[in-house]
């Protein structure tokens, strides 16, 4: 089975140094999305630039890897083309989520609220912090919840990107194996396993 790797970048893109940059150069079959603006977000703009991605992929199966406004991107765009393109996707892997709907989230982020709540309809691994500004560890988890994602939550880690010391992250390829692998058996509800990782990048 062909796989492809779809790289979904959050607010202002992933730069040349972001993990999500470093793991497509690294992944033999990998494309990302292009939007018109990075800096100026349009909701409609970014669900059918994945779309774009999905539909026009050679591959059987494709893997979507989504940070922070990327994660509800992929949210939208299941809600609007999740199940006819479901058998597509062999699973999400959805980092550091960007919780739109907060008190302080910027405005140009507000017209990705509200978030989708309801199960994504493929496999997907949502991973939070407890210390990340653009989502509570509580927010992060419910997310999850609601998603049906598996839930990991690391301790102190920020946003998980260039600002909080994470450039390759070689330790969160660990979570695209395991979408990769085949399913192990787990809970029926997403469960908190705190972890510790180095930011010694």
């Amino acid at each position: 089975m062909s796989l492809e790797h779809l790289i979904i970048p959050g607010w202002h893109g992933s730069g040349q140094d972001h993990w999500q940059s470093h793991w497509q150069a690294r992944l033999p079959t990998s494309r990302r999305t292009r939007v018109r603006d990075w800096q100026l977000p349009d909701r409609e703009d970014w669900i059918e630039a994945l779309h774009h991605l999905v539909s026009t992929s050679t591959a059987d199966r494709v893997i979507l890897i989504a940070h922070s406004l990327g994660c509800v991107t992929v949210a939208h765009w299941a809600r609007r083309h999740g199940q006819q393109w479901a058998h597509r996707v062999a699973g999400a892997l959805l980092v550091a989520p960007a919780d739109v709907e907060r008190d302080t989230a910027p405005a140009a982020l507000r017209g990705f609220a509200p978030v989708p709540m309801e199960p994504l309809p493929f496999r997907s691994i949502l991973i939070g912090s407890s210390n990340d500004r653009a989502a509570s560890a509580a927010r992060a988890e419910h997310f999850a919840e609601e998603w049906g994602s598996d839930f990991e939550l690391l301790e102190g880690v920020g946003h998980i990107n260039v600002a909080s010391g994470h450039h390759r992250w070689d330790e969160g390829r660990r979570y695209l194996r395991r979408l990769t692998a085949e399913r192990p058996a787990m809970p029926t509800v997403p469960r908190i396993t705190p972890s510790a990782v180095s930011q010694a990048y």
